[in-house]
């Protein structure tokens, strides 16, 4: 299992993987990426889908990689850190509950 991996299972488990959609959503938002993104989606089907022929799924290949790359330096290091402090708070419960299993075993 990667790290992107096991990180997007703990956040789902943990019920986290909602909040960080929805500050990414909103960032998103926020910052016009959205807008920038649904005129690039116009732009293309303007130039390829004159004759209809252009499926939501060329659309999606088409758009993904280039929508990726204008989302801003800030969104991204903010999730980031999000993230950071999601599993930097599990780990030192982590460790507080090992304590307290510790002097539980201790006579």
């Amino acid at each position: 299992m990667t790290v992107s991996n096991a990180v997007d299972q703990f956040t789902m488990l943990t019920g986290d993987r909602s909040k960080i959609k929805d500050l990414l959503c909103s960032r998103l938002t926020e910052c016009g990426w959205r807008d920038e993104v649904r005129l690039l989606c116009r732009s293309i089907l303007l130039e390829k889908g004159s004759n209809n022929s252009f499926t939501v799924e060329q659309l999606v290949s088409e758009v993904t990689p280039k929508a990726r790359t204008l989302v801003p330096d800030a969104v991204k290091k903010e999730l980031l850190m999000k993230i950071r402090t999601i599993l930097t708070e599990n780990e030192n419960e982590d460790d507080d509950d090992d304590e307290v299993e510790e002097q539980e075993d201790e006579p």
